[in-house]
């Protein structure tokens, strides 16, 4: 979320990688670029700091540049579902890890969202149909972005033993649910933000509380500057199953700071 949340990034995540060994690091990019969309460079910026892959969301072309650069780098992936007929980019991808494949899609709901997107499920059974976890990707991550809860608790139920991870995006406060469910897929219904807690879902408190309260607009929103935290989920799985075998919560920094995985 803005430059606090790509700075937190910045500082934190090449640390997180050697202390955690990380295989692989998925980053929700949606609001880097002064809260709104992803630019080409700070898509680089991420990469450079130890992103693997970079999602999008509803936001993911409003920095204009971003429509050309997705077609030139295919580790940022866009909604599979942003519209219909020719859109740049891809909404999922696999990643060669060692030796290990990588699914990452990504998917926009529907419930309360501004646009009338197309079915997030029907998008995301055509590709896990096409890639059986354990089979062609020893690991699947599902990124669901969308306002609400109950659609993002849907999509981990609909791909339960189907994929290794899905976890929500978009509403910027991380949710206490992380979880293995039954047929080995983890869940959380949000990751939360990279950004400064102290604000409005990472927006500098004022104009928000003004329109509130009054329901008069009188500036734009402008992304808080204070010390963010990253926000996260960590996750380890099978490389035959793909299914996962442990997830924890993730925070590391600023307001929300916690001490995250501990390795034995």
């Amino acid at each position: 979320m803005g430059r606090a949340g790509r700075n937190a990034v910045k500082e934190h995540l090449p640390r997180l990688r050697k202390e955690w060994r990380l295989d692989f690091v998925v980053v929700n990019g949606e609001n880097a670029s002064n809260g709104m969309g992803l630019s080409g460079d700070h898509a680089k910026l991420l990469f450079e700091a130890g992103a693997d892959c970079v999602t999008l969301g509803d936001h993911a072309f409003d920095q204009k540049d971003m429509m050309q650069y997705i077609q030139n780098d295919s580790r940022v992936i866009r909604p599979l579902n942003y519209a219909q007929g020719d859109v740049p980019g891809r909404g999922h991808r696999i990643f060669d890890v060692r030796g290990k494949k990588v699914l990452v899609l990504q998917a926009l709901g529907q419930v309360f969202m501004k646009r009338p997107y197309a079915d997030p499920f029907s998008a995301v059974d055509r590709v896990l149909k096409s890639h059986p976890r354990g089979g062609l990707a020893q690991a699947i991550i599902v990124d669901m972005h969308c306002e609400a809860t109950s659609e993002k608790m849907g999509m981990g139920h609909f791909c339960n033993g189907r994929a290794s991870l899905v976890v929500g995006s978009h509403t910027h406060v991380p949710t206490a649910d992380t979880q293995i469910l039954d047929k080995g897929t983890a869940f959380q219904a949000d990751a939360g933000m990279c950004g400064d807690y102290n604000s409005v879902i990472g927006m500098e408190k004022a104009e928000p509380m003004r329109r509130f309260i009054t329901g008069m607009p009188k500036g734009r929103f402008t992304p808080a500057l204070g010390e963010a935290t990253v926000a996260g989920v960590y996750v380890e799985t099978d490389d035959r199953t793909g299914a996962a075998t442990r997830v924890e919560m993730v925070r590391q920094g600023g307001r929300l700071s916690q001490s995250g995985p501990v390795f034995d």
